[in-house]
């Protein structure tokens, strides 16, 4: 059977991106891993199960709705309008790939959006509650802002950011939305002493956080080449080359740092550096140079340092750093691509143009998602509540909201979950951060 030209390059372009968004819905386990190995074990297996929700129910909000609002017909640059359930015509979008490989490419990078939200407000938040806005996140908050800068006619679009992979759409988005979120919802019990001082909860888990973030570099190599929806695209090699020069220098200097200025290096951020790095990368990863992904993540390595305790001084709870490596280094990393773009960037002779339009852009995505969460937090707070009783949250989630420990061969003593907490002195790493 002969086959045209045309046909075997969508077929390629097919299984190309239906393998990226395989490789990005695998961050999904990645992102279960970090998070269950950054907080305590008794809450450990409640943070898997919201992660599972955001795969459940936001994957099938984003079908009926979120990718309507997202790739529908434009109004006014605000948001798309039609295409709900995946009926309609979408040849308007001139995709060279079937709409279904396409959206299932999309609906991993929506439920990521809802994903980073789970680990900033882990440890003291109801279920149901979170389960309304995983929904919500992927069938209103995420498609709005991914309208403006990715959907046919929105406004940002238009005015030519450049956000190659989710930069600002997904991790500005959602590191905002974070902080939003631990604002409204309020500190783990203990975290903070009324003399100020904060007390480190330490992860029960490092390992298991550190094989977390070595599934999620993995899948960014799905995140940031799948991008180009086409495996013909010769610039995916360029494109994965930058990714992990990125990461691997945000690791690195995150590493050297805390080793240079605490005595030891932090295996924390050592982690969150590296994904840092990754999350700075993913606006510019198609349009900058090999050289400037690793300054973009040397910088976004040293932000996530400096960032971690600076939120903590706020009082915001973040236990995984949600904040800093997805909220500081999202924001970063969109910037950047106005600075070091080899077509357009401050550094290579396009002037301030396209910097303006990449600060605007990611102020206005990051603001929507800040205001959109506050808003939809204190109204369930409001109403059926957010949080989580004293005595659930020192018994842990995993029991007052399952029925069932991560660990059924560790008994909890309760002795021990009502003692004082430590102090950060009991960790040198972090005592010396939070003396800066």
């Amino acid at each position: 059977m002969e086959v045209s030209i045309n046909s075997l390059a969508s077929g390629i372009d097919t299984v190309w991106v239906l393998l990226c968004a395989a490789l990005v819905f695998l961050m999904e386990g990645g992102f279960a891993a970090l998070e269950a190995g950054f907080i305590r074990s008794k809450n450990s297996l409640n943070i898997i199960m919201k992660v599972i929700m955001d795969c459940t129910v936001g994957m099938l909000g984003y079908f009926a709705v979120g990718f309507a609002l997202m790739y529908g017909v434009d109004k006014a640059g605000l948001i798309g309008w039609s295409g709900f359930f995946l009926k309609g015509d979408f040849t308007y979008l001139g995709l060279k790939i079937p709409l279904y490989a396409y959206w299932l490419f999309q609906a991993a990078f929506a439920i990521a959006v809802a994903t980073i939200v789970s680990g900033a407000v882990a440890e003291r938040m109801k279920f149901a509650p979170y389960i309304v806005f995983s929904l919500l996140a992927t069938v209103v908050i995420y498609p709005v802002a991914g309208h403006w800068v990715w959907g046919s006619g929105g406004w940002l679009n238009k005015l030519g950011m450049l956000d190659f992979a989710g930069s600002a759409v997904v991790h500005s988005l959602g590191g905002w939305a974070s902080l939003a979120a631990v604002l409204v919802l309020g500190p783990r019990t203990g975290k903070f002493g009324k003399d100020g001082a904060v007390h480190v909860l330490p992860g029960h888990n490092l390992p298991l956080a550190a094989l977390g973030a070595f599934l999620l570099w993995f899948g960014w190599f799905g995140f940031n080449p799948g991008s180009t929806l086409s495996g013909l695209d010769t610039n995916i090699a360029r494109i994965a080359v930058n990714t992990n020069l990125s990461a691997a220098a945000g690791g690195t200097i995150a590493a050297i740092y805390t080793a240079v200025k605490f005595g030891k290096a932090d295996p924390s951020m050592a982690i969150n550096g590296a994904l840092g790095g990754l999350v700075a990368i993913t606006a510019g990863c198609a349009f900058v140079e090999p050289i400037s992904a690793v300054i973009i993540g040397a910088f976004a390595g040293m932000l996530v340092v400096f960032a971690v305790p600076f939120f903590d001084s706020l009082r915001a709870d973040d236990p995984v750093g949600a904040i800093a490596v997805h909220g500081v280094c999202g924001t970063f990393g969109t910037v950047a691509v106005g600075i070091f773009a080899e077509n357009g960037g401050l550094l290579y002779g396009g002037g301030l143009g396209l910097l303006g339009v990449q600060i605007l852009g990611v102020a206005a995505v990051s603001i929507w998602g800040f205001a959109a969460t506050y808003g939809l937090f204190s109204l369930l707070k409001a109403t059926v509540g957010i949080r989580v009783s004293v005595d659930d949250e020192i018994e842990g989630l995993d029991m007052s909201e399952h029925g069932i420990t991560a660990y059924s061969d560790l008994e909890c003593n309760p002795l021990t979950a009502l003692s004082p907490v430590p102090s950060a002195r009991s960790f040198p790493v972090a005592e010396h951060r939070l003396a800066e």
